[in-house]
């Protein structure tokens, strides 16, 4: 068991990478053979979702699909955060911190089609998650 912590480097303002092969190995370096992973996002303009990983166009749409929800400049009053990237703290908080997976054979129980995905809102940066395995 234990912490482990993936660090990544974002290429643009909005961004998904892909990161379930690493956590993927994460898992399997706790040790841990049937348990639970989360996997945690500690910064405040970015996040952590289990998406589709078959088809990169889900990640576009996604990625458009928040832009249309929550653009950088807000439509009828100016957004107060000084610094710029509102828009990216919004979208962290709807897309979520951190995702739970459950662990079996010491691997994550992932649908046939899903994957583990840092997502940017603020880049270019360098960020990273953490995964923590329990057994149980």
């Amino acid at each position: 068991m234990g912490t482990f912590r993936l660090d990544v480097e974002t290429g643009a303002r909005a961004q998904m990478i892909d990161v379930t092969d690493r956590v993927r190995a994460a898992i399997a370096a706790s040790g841990v053979r049937s348990g639970v992973a989360c996997v945690y996002c500690p910064h405040t303009t970015a996040g952590v979702t289990v998406q589709e990983n078959a088809d990169p166009d889900v990640r576009h749409d996604l990625l458009l699909a928040l832009e249309h929800a929550v653009p950088r400049e807000a439509a009828r009053e100016r957004y107060r955060h000084a610094e710029g990237n509102a828009d990216a703290h919004v979208k962290a908080s709807l897309v979520g911190s951190s995702a739970s997976l459950i662990v079996e054979e010491a691997a994550p129980l992932l649908g046939t089609w899903q994957g583990v995905y840092l997502c940017e809102f603020d880049g270019p940066r360098h960020r990273h998650l953490l995964v923590k395995v329990v057994a149980g």
